[in-house]
């Protein structure tokens, strides 16, 4: 799973880089581990940036926090803090031989979309995909147009989508790997 912070818009439309939040790194992170995901990617080129989330997971990866708290360290040490999606991939492609697949998130409804079942489908063939999700008010649409595949979004009952990232995050990973998880579960 990748967390982009650049290329990402604002509400206005424009490609913006945002800021990481402390609340982002720690619920994505044990979501990451809950769901058994290998890596977590944090994605901004801003150096300050880079180094707010390096002092974050250091604190809890290596620091006090470690010792207070070691199921919190388990969760944040699967980060890896990148500048670029193009980072991310060729990290990923050294770590399995292999090209991922890209399949970004959008709250907006795009021509072409992959459903849920579909994508949970797909993570059967153990080739290596990532998911992207935006900070912001979501991916910028050169980012998207680029993926090898867009997620359907999630949809509530109202006619209002602009949940927080955690949130739409565990909502994702609860659909595509809870799900599957259940299915082939064998019970004793």
């Amino acid at each position: 799973m990748a967390l982009i912070h650049y290329p990402v818009i604002n509400k206005n439309g424009d490609t913006i880089a945002s800021a990481i939040t402390n609340l982002d790194l720690h619920d994505i992170a044990r979501l990451a581990k809950t769901f058994g995901l290998p890596a977590f990617y944090v994605v901004t080129p801003l150096k300050d940036q880079q180094e707010l989330a390096g002092k974050i997971v250091s604190h809890w990866t290596g620091g006090l926090g470690a010792t207070l708290n070691p199921k919190r360290r388990e969760a944040l040490e699967l980060i890896w803090i990148k500048d670029s999606l193009e980072e991310v991939l060729a990290h990923i492609q050294e770590q399995t031989n292999r090209v991922p697949k890209t399949v970004v998130t959008s709250a907006r409804k795009i021509k072409g979309r992959i459903s849920f079942s579909m994508f949970r489908d797909m993570l059967k063939d153990g080739n290596p995909y990532v998911l992207i999700l935006g900070t912001g008010w979501g991916l910028s649409e050169h980012l998207i147009a680029g993926a090898d595949y867009v997620l359907e979004p999630v949809g509530g009952a109202a006619n209002y989508n602009h949940l927080s990232v955690r949130s739409a995050a565990a909502i994702i990973m609860d659909r595509l790997i809870g799900d599957f998880k259940t299915e082939n579960a064998s019970c004793s």
